[in-house]
């Protein structure tokens, strides 16, 4: 794990290193300086002033290089920490626009955004105070215990006495604080779901009355969150009192029988040495609380670094064969016994020997029930999904052997959940065609029957999108989409149900814009209204995950009794809607 994150340090390694040569330095300067004022009083009670004044700048000259090492060290550390911080949320971020469909389905989109943000800041904040005091802090206890030695040869054994005792205390805390950390950061991501879902259905919990319900809902996972940080705190809370209790002994002991030898004269210890004593005890003191600390803050940090690293490593189960194929001839499609599943544990196939043949530029429109697997049937066409078993060939190539980026511009696809990102109307259509001038961009619109709508906006295309296009009805966000997917001059189109806000003159206005201006793309129609696709070259009814039916709308509703029940229903609904 700790290798893989390193591999996020890349051009801020030389931040890094210099970070630690400068903690090095104000370390060494520190715990140079009660060395020297145990030398620098031996001087003045021999009334030696030239060794006074040599001491005197040898202490002063270690404090500014203590002081401008750590000036420098703390500029460093703060372009490696940062640094380090970006890179990991950016190959984060890089991994996960690689992800299939099906990886996407492993990590919920609140445990992602924990990923992206607490981990990384607690991440941060570990490897921010590893190179700092991890560094300074344990090159302050080793070497302050060492030069204590030089002053005296008895009194610092008193620290052997405490320290196996501290590390006794921080190991158990962390065998019992760990396995809670686990647990914490997935009821982070249990809030962050309950609060993004809360945020995007506002107005369905405004319309149905929920607030009391979902605020209900939020306290409850909030106050287990709240808990499982009580527990964890009030663990860790135990290492600081220990910690004192055994080094503000060790001090009193180390003050109290320093002062008595020097008072009986039974020992060489003169005031300025146990002045220097006294000094390296605090530095011993500071240096175990800053070992504590950074011990909390690594346990803390290696769950998020372990989540972080599951989604540093989690590889798409879709690629690029070896040598793909870089161009989609015409917009001929088939199916040849393909099978689907969304998991290899999955009990039944979502799709189950499909065989299908749809010609280049043909229209076709598919029919069925809810969870009939007419998205997974187009989902496949794009290679949102690979097969389980079959094939399924676009312009007669095996999806797989295309390079991704070519397929998927060439069969563009308006799923179900229309989407719009903030921005201007312009900056979302060129999302089909970045380099698409503003005279593609209105054709387009024109086509997807948005042109109308828009120049009715006072700023026309220039019209600001808020996140999610919450300020564009449903019906105009579906054909800002298709006019979109329009730009990028497919050879297969794709509207997976993206019609069911508009108006059936308008829906028929797009399917005679298709039919006159993209003759020659393929067009294929999920919808749920019978006359959306009655007029197509031939309707495909799903059923349980399998063709039921294919042909032409007489054909259909002459044999298939299916399609006969959508359609009579249908009708007969709408005459009455007609009658009153």
């Amino acid at each position: 794990m700790l290798r893989k994150l390193a591999r996020c340090l890349r051009q801020y390694k030389k931040e890094t290193i210099l970070t630690v040569i400068c903690m090095v330095v104000e370390a060494g300067m520190e715990i140079l300086i009660p060395f020297l004022i145990s030398l620098f009083g031996k001087e003045v009670s021999k009334g030696n002033m030239t060794g006074v004044y040599t001491y005197g700048c040898l202490m002063i000259g270690a404090a500014l290089v203590s002081l401008t090492a750590g000036m420098f060290g703390g500029k460093f550390c703060a372009r490696a920490s940062t640094g380090f911080a970006a890179n990991m949320r950016h190959d984060m971020f890089v991994n996960i626009q690689s992800f299939s469909f099906s990886n996407i389905d492993k990590f919920s989109s609140g445990s992602l955004v924990t990923r992206l943000t607490t981990d990384v800041t607690n991440v941060q904040f570990a490897f921010m105070m590893l190179i700092r005091m991890a560094i300074r802090s344990p090159l302050m206890l080793i070497f302050s215990i060492i030069m204590s030695f030089a002053v005296d040869t008895t009194l610092p054994l008193v620290f052997f006495i405490t320290i196996p005792l501290l590390a006794g205390t921080l190991i158990a805390v962390s065998f019992i604080a760990f396995p809670i950390f686990r647990r914490l950061f997935k009821r982070y991501d249990a809030l962050n779901n309950s609060v993004e879902e809360n945020i995007k259905g506002m107005r369905v919990v405004k319309a149905y009355t929920r607030e009391e319900y979902e605020t209900k809902k939020f306290t409850t996972v909030s106050n287990d969150l709240r808990r499982e940080f009580t527990r964890v705190e009030r663990i860790l809370a135990l290492n600081g009192p220990v910690m004192q209790l055994c080094m503000y002994g060790a001090l009193i002991a180390v003050v109290g029988i320093g002062a008595n030898l020097i008072l009986n004269g039974s020992s060489p210890l003169s005031y300025t040495d146990l002045q220097a004593l006294i000094m390296y005890s605090f530095q011993i003191l500071m240096s175990l609380m800053m070992v504590s600390m950074i011990f909390v803050m690594v346990i803390m940090s290696l769950e998020s670094g372990r989540r972080i690293v599951e989604v540093l490593d989690e590889k798409s189960d879709l690629t690029n064969p070896e040598n793909p194929v870089t161009e989609v001839k015409n917009g001929d499609v088939s199916f040849k016994g393909v099978s689907f599943k969304y998991s290899s544990e999955a009990d039944r196939n979502a799709l189950d020997d499909v065989t299908l043949e749809i010609k280049s530029g043909e229209t076709v429109g598919i029919l069925g029930a809810t969870g009939s697997s007419k998205t997974t049937l187009v989902n496949l066409i794009s290679r949102l999904y690979d097969v389980t078993e079959g094939e399924v060939r676009v312009g007669d190539v095996d999806v797989r052997q295309y390079d991704l980026d070519t397929l998927r511009k060439k069969v563009a696809v308006v799923l179900q959940k229309n989407t719009l990102f903030s921005g201007t109307i312009k900056d979302n259509l060129r999302w089909g065609n970045p380099d698409a001038t503003d005279e593609q961009l209105v054709e387009a619109c024109k086509l997807a029957q948005a042109d109308e709508f828009i120049t009715q906006f006072p700023d026309g295309y220039d019209t600001k999108i808020e996140q999610g296009g919450t300020n564009v009805s449903g019906g105009q966000r579906q054909r800002l989409c298709i006019a979109r997917a329009l730009l990028t001059d497919p050879k297969v189109l794709i509207l997976d149900d993206s019609t069911s806000a508009v108006d059936m003159k308008t829906d028929a206005k797009l399917r005679k814009a298709f039919k006159d201006f993209i003759p020659d793309t393929t067009k294929i129609i999920i919808a749920q209204r019978v006359a959306s696709v009655q007029e197509s070259d031939k309707i495909i009814i799903m059923d349980n995950g399998r063709i039921h039916a294919v042909g032409t709308h007489d054909e259909l509703l002459a044999s298939d009794p299916i399609y006969q029940e959508v359609y009579y229903t249908q009708n007969r609904q709408y005459a009455q809607g007609g009658n009153q």
